[in-house]
């Protein structure tokens, strides 16, 4: 626990039987690299992440280790579930979203489960939500962990101390630096792929990012919220959630 804790967004010290943290790890300019939910069995930590941040994951983490006494490897047997509207039967590792309560309960189990929903049907319940899902969502290198809402769904610890990327994380919240959001947006045309460019009156605010059938996640800019938008061949309308808060809050 004590290796992680200098290297990622969150305290996880927080992590405990039935009771999750999202983290992220940032490069030392404070970029967005992966996030992961840490989870405690009570003998080990569990990183539920994407799968094909695995092997870079598990790279970095070892480059950090130097003399720490810890084992690191991919838990291939491991399955990850997620279930949302009402509570599923209990499994050995079950935590609630730890970034939203209505986004459900993740699992992680020895097996697969019986499930009676799909990849798209989480899709439409987390665009919904306004959660952002990893590289679909962020950029490597890129992204500011204030940009995908990680301060309002409790993804970074503002009190543990120093971790890889914190003073400029810091910074960009208590100066107020934050220009552009990633906020759920309705489509009303053909769905725009990742990347493509939002415009204003022809003027680029923002950028296309995941999405599924009439609905999406876009980064944009703070002053473009409430602006008529295309994309594409479609025209796009924001839906900010109320777990979002658009000005600055600095305390």
């Amino acid at each position: 626990m004590a290796f992680l804790q200098g290297l990622v967004s969150n305290d996880v010290a927080l992590a405990e039987r039935g009771q999750a943290v999202w983290a992220a790890l940032l490069t030392p300019q404070g970029k967005w690299l992966a996030d992961f939910f840490v989870f405690s069995d009570g003998e080990r930590l569990l990183l539920d992440c994407e799968r094909d941040q695995v092997p870079m994951l598990l790279q970095r983490l070892t480059r950090f280790r130097l003399r720490s006494k810890v084992t690191l490897r991919a838990a291939e047997e491991l399955h990850v579930h997620v279930a949302w509207d009402g509570q599923p039967g209990a499994t050995e590792i079950m935590s609630l979203d730890p970034r939203l309560p209505n986004a459900g309960w993740r699992l992680i189990s020895d097996g697969p489960l019986p499930t009676a929903a799909f990849e798209s049907d989480w899709d439409r319940h987390r665009i919904a939500l306004g959660l952002p899902e990893g590289s679909r969502d962020m950029e490597a290198e890129k992204s500011i962990l204030l940009e995908a809402g990680f301060d309002e769904l409790r993804g970074i610890s503002w009190t543990k101390g120093c971790y890889m990327g914190q003073e400029l994380t810091a910074r960009t919240k208590y100066r107020g630096l934050v220009k552009r959001r990633l906020v759920p947006v309705s489509v009303d045309g053909p769905l725009p792929a990742p990347g493509t460019p939002i415009l204003r009156n022809d003027v680029d605010v923002g950028t296309m990012r995941s999405g599924r059938d009439q609905a999406g996640l876009a980064l944009l800019r703070l002053d473009a919220m409430d602006a008529a938008l295309s994309c594409g061949d479609a025209t796009l309308t924001t839906s900010v959630p109320t777990w979002m808060r658009l000005t600055p809050n600095t305390g």
